[in-house]
């Protein structure tokens, strides 16, 4: 698979990236750890070099599996991983990013991202200059390689940038939710900042996969998503209709033909998640997807006819 650098960094990372959100598997039901080991390992097989997680995802359990899924592998892989909003004076971001380091079986992060912005989740506010210093030392001190920032705001990420340098922001992203394009996107462009669009496959829904009437238990995070619920989840089911025959003409699947879109935008990278080894070789696919120009102006129309809808709110959930 090809690789792009990551900001303005000498890293390599692939346009598919593997996310582990549901290897901590709070928010998410019917993940087995083996699998999501094993569909770790598989990724890292078919192409994808690059794994991204959090200290948040399942309290640290989601980079414990990166650790035993890639610990005898390092020198193979690109590992991203963040640091929460609760964690963000420099003392707390220092203490975390030893644990993530200790969890992942590493000596050094890649990439070290600030998940949300301080007073996210009714977290303490701390001056961004005090997050940024403990960053830059850890940076100095060669624990992590780059900082990103992922929930950012533009004014959030020039105030961070004032403090040091940013390479990356990780916002969600897919053909069913592009608010980044308004401001994001351009910034980015104009930067050289690497987005990691998280929730490419609007966590699942531009796969196709569930149907008009598809519950989720209320203890899988997607019960709370804005696209699920009428009536975005109306029109995001006909834009699928219209999507299928562009998919069948390129002898692929309805996901993959969503990622195939988002690694075509620019500076835009796909974070991908996958329970097991099937999905995870599935996904890699999605990079030998070609599109023309005339394939992509006929998927951002169909696009447009959820992404119109949406509300101008950048939160996918309703956290209530």
């Amino acid at each position: 698979m090809e690789t792009r650098k990551l900001g303005n960094t000498d890293i390599e990372i692939t346009p598919l990236i593997f996310g582990t959100w549901q290897a901590g598997k709070t928010g998410w039901v019917g993940v087995e750890d083996e699998a999501i080991i094993q569909a770790m390992r598989a990724a890292l097989e078919a192409g994808l070099t690059t794994f991204d997680t959090a200290e948040v995802y399942g309290n640290g359990y989601s980079e414990e599996l990166v650790g035993k899924a890639l610990g005898d592998r390092r020198d193979q892989v690109v590992l991203a991983t963040k640091v929460f909003a609760n964690h963000l004076k420099a003392d707390q971001v220092i203490e975390a990013c030893e644990k993530s380091l200790k969890r992942m079986q590493t000596d050094v992060i890649d990439l070290y991202q600030i998940h949300w912005p301080s007073g996210a989740f009714k977290s303490e506010v701390v001056p961004i200059g005090e997050t940024m210093g403990a960053l830059n030392q850890l940076k100095e001190e060669g624990k992590i390689r780059a900082i990103g920032v992922s929930n950012f705001s533009q004014a959030q990420i020039e105030e961070a940038t004032q403090f040091g340098r940013i390479d990356s922001l990780q916002p969600p992203y897919s053909l069913f939710w592009r608010g980044v394009e308004a401001e994001l996107l351009p910034y980015c462009m104009e930067h050289n900042l690497t987005i990691l669009s998280y929730s490419s496959l609007a966590q699942g829904l531009l796969t196709g996969k569930f149907g008009p009437d598809h519950q989720f238990p209320k203890e899988d995070i997607r019960s709370k998503n804005k696209l699920f619920q009428s009536p975005l989840y109306e029109k995001a089911q006909a834009a699928l209709e219209k999507l299928r025959p562009i998919a069948e003409r390129h002898h692929t699947t309805l996901g993959n033909l969503a990622l195939a879109w988002l690694i075509a935008q620019p500076q835009t990278t796909a974070i991908v998640g996958a329970r097991n080894t099937e999905q995870a070789i599935d996904n890699a696919k999605a990079a030998a997807v070609s599109l023309s120009p005339e394939d992509l102006a006929e998927i951002d129309a169909i696009s447009r006819t959820v992404t119109y809808h949406l509300p101008t709110d950048p939160v996918m959930w309703n956290f209530g």
